[in-house]
């Protein structure tokens, strides 16, 4: 594993890079050792950093858990990040308006965020579990944003990058887990009013609980746990869809209905 100064000065890094909105090369271009352990302490350390700083943990995110998503990273197994509450915006039913520049490499990803009624904890988190600790499922979109070079990039990377999260837009029409077959919710996400993306929520691991689940258990390899009031966004079941200032964003989530939003 890398050195644990070594490990502060990437956290270090990677907090200019995102109040700078500058790229920094791969880590596992400089530091080919480094593991994935090395990068979930590299963000541990980065997460704990904020937090001091005045932030306030309001959620996680879990990526890479479909295989549309696999394919367009070239990585093969999920991920996990944190998300504070000044990266949340609630549309609701009306449209948004983001900053562009807030963001690197700007992108996003059509999910479902689950809010916990209960907490969660793994080793052996189940789906079934999952849907009973649920008070709502959202629709959501999330806005990727990248301080790590892409080409090239490794699971290693994204996850000391806190996985690649920027923003988490909520809408739509929230229903309890068990109003809906959540592996049949669809969404059409268009960029300018034209189709991009399509995709159909059991993309994720079959479930998207399941998701939540996966990552039950992987906090508690790393001792912690999702507790009540947490927001979880469930992995993406679309590709990434790129999007430039000017560009307004739409997914319609069909009886779930629909996210709008604008980068100025």
């Amino acid at each position: 594993m890398l050195d644990p100064e070594l490990i502060t000065a990437i956290a270090d890094e990677l907090a200019e890079a995102e109040r700078t909105h500058a790229l920094v090369p791969r880590i596992t271009a400089r530091y080919p050792e480094a593991t994935i352990e090395d990068s979930y302490a590299i963000q541990r350390v980065w997460r704990d950093r904020q937090i001091a700083a005045g932030r306030r943990l309001v959620g996680r995110k879990i990526g890479l858990t479909s295989k549309a998503m696999q394919a367009a990273t070239g990585i093969s197994e999920p991920d996990y990040g944190v998300m504070f509450d000044d990266t949340m915006h609630d549309g609701g039913d009306r449209a948004l308006l983001l900053d562009h520049d807030a963001f690197t490499n700007v992108r996003i990803e059509v999910e479902l965020a689950f809010r916990l009624s209960a907490p969660l904890a793994g080793p052996d988190c189940t789906l079934e579990q999952v849907l009973a600790a649920t008070a709502e499922v959202i629709p959501a979109l999330e806005v990727l944003n990248s301080h790590i070079e892409l080409q090239g990039r490794t699971i290693v990377d994204t996850i000391a990058d806190n996985a690649a999260y920027g923003a988490m837009v909520l809408g739509g029409t929230p229903m309890p887990p068990d109003a809906v077959d959540l592996r049949w919710v669809a969404a059409l996400l268009a960029r300018n009013g034209e189709i991009e993306e399509t995709g159909v929520a059991a993309g994720v691991l079959g479930h998207p609980a399941r998701g939540v689940a996966w990552l039950a258990n992987k906090l508690h390899q790393h001792g912690d746990r999702l507790e009540a009031g947490e927001l979880v966004l469930a992995g993406s079941f679309t590709r990434p869809m790129w999007v430039s200032r000017g560009d307004t964003v739409t997914c319609d989530y069909g009886p779930m209905g629909t996210i709008t939003c604008s980068f100025r």
